[in-house]
């Protein structure tokens, strides 16, 4: 039988939070912590801004440097939308930004929708093995 949608996603997600996680210390739990916020927030920036503008934020966070941790984040959305499966909307292309901004209306939403609900898998899972309790958080389960 085959993986529902939701197994896929959260499948796709847990790799790509242990490729960070198995970095052979390139990333401090800082910059794990980091990521994890990142995650935390992209979803009320593709809600206020468009999937597009989102992602290209990522690209200008990351600054060319595809060890940034923003950059890291974009290409696991890119992996996930771009894959070759037939429910992925940008289907096999090899750039995300181009895929997103030569596609039309319909899959463009599709696209949007999809990396929300891929995000739900990727936030959970960046909270779950990255984020740290702030000071805040630990004083208010004192």
């Amino acid at each position: 039988m085959r993986p529902s949608i939701a197994q896929e996603r959260a499948k796709h997600a847990l790799n790509e939070i242990r490729k960070i996680n198995n970095d052979n210390g390139r990333y401090s739990s800082d910059d794990k912590n980091k990521y994890a916020s990142y995650v935390e927030s992209l979803p009320a920036a593709i809600l206020a801004n468009g999937l597009g503008q989102a992602m290209a934020t990522l690209l200008a966070q990351a600054k060319g440097d595809k060890e940034d941790l923003h950059y890291v984040l974009y290409n696991s959305i890119q992996s996930w939308l771009c894959r070759d499966h037939s429910q992925a909307p940008y289907r096999n292309a090899e750039d995300l930004m181009e895929a997103i901004v030569n596609s039309n209306r319909e899959t463009y939403i599709q696209a949007q929708m999809e990396v929300l609900a891929y995000l739900e898998w990727l936030k959970k899972f960046a909270v779950a093995f990255f984020k740290k309790e702030t000071v805040v958080e630990k004083e208010e389960t004192s």
